[in-house]
């Protein structure tokens, strides 16, 4: 895949290195040449360029990126236009690095689900999680199993898991479904918030925008994810 990362600190450095030792194009951007310097003979590509400017992403292949990660550490104002900026020009899958609580609501309001904390997570974590290419999240057991997020099948759609016979054909098992739903706040403000269902049973429908949290070995989550965008 074709990786953008956006800061180079100590977090941004080992997750491009990451991606790259597992066969990633990574394209690295800081605004400190001593950054991009270090950097540059490591990976595909390194640019030095001040993210918060629109005018400088002319020469970034924005579009042709298969996701873009914000890893901003230093200056959560730099952040938080950089993933504006990114939001506005593509439709690419982002991932954002958070500094505060602040700036996980900042981030959720502007529709970014994919919200990392480096304190918490590391690299090689966040790694295998994009390696997966098209699950929403994973949860790394040992480096065989893993417990992913997955968007759901149109072939899904409508049908029952009784009548699909689960997704036995993937060899995966159904953990739950997370799905959106409204929720009014006191002020009458209305909002979509992500839910379980709770365990599912043979009569549980699956609908267009859930998102499946399946069990399995790697490869076989691998193939599920084959075809989706």
């Amino acid at each position: 895949m074709k990786i953008i990362i956006f800061g180079l600190g100590n977090f941004g450095m080992s997750l491009a290195l990451s991606l790259t030792e597992t066969g990633n194009e990574v394209i690295g951007v800081d605004k400190q040449m001593d950054k991009v310097n270090l950097i540059k003979d490591k990976i595909s590509h390194a640019i030095c360029m001040d993210s918060t400017n629109e005018l400088a992403y002319e020469a970034l292949p924005l579009k042709d990126a298969d996701k873009v990660v914000v890893g901003i550490g230093e200056n959560e104002g730099a952040a938080i236009i950089t993933t504006a900026i990114i939001k506005k020009l593509s439709n690419v899958k982002i991932i954002s690095r958070a500094l505060s609580p602040i700036h996980d609501t900042v981030l959720e309001a502007m529709g970014i689900y994919s919200i990392i904390h480096p304190e918490q997570e590391s690299a090689d974590r966040l790694t295998k999680q994009i390696n997966f290419k098209t699950t929403l999240e994973n949860y790394q057991l040992d480096n065989n199993y893993t417990i992913s997020e997955v968007k759901s099948k149109p072939e899904f759609h409508g049908k029952t898991l009784y009548e699909l016979n689960t997704i036995d054909k993937y060899h995966l098992n159904l953990v739950t479904i997370i799905r959106k739903k409204e929720k009014t706040n006191l002020i009458g403000k209305k909002s979509i918030v992500k839910e379980t269902i709770g365990l599912p049973t043979p009569e549980t429908v699956i609908y267009e925008d859930d998102i499946l949290v399946v069990f399995g070995e790697n490869k076989n989550i691998s193939i599920y994810c084959e075809g989706q965008d």
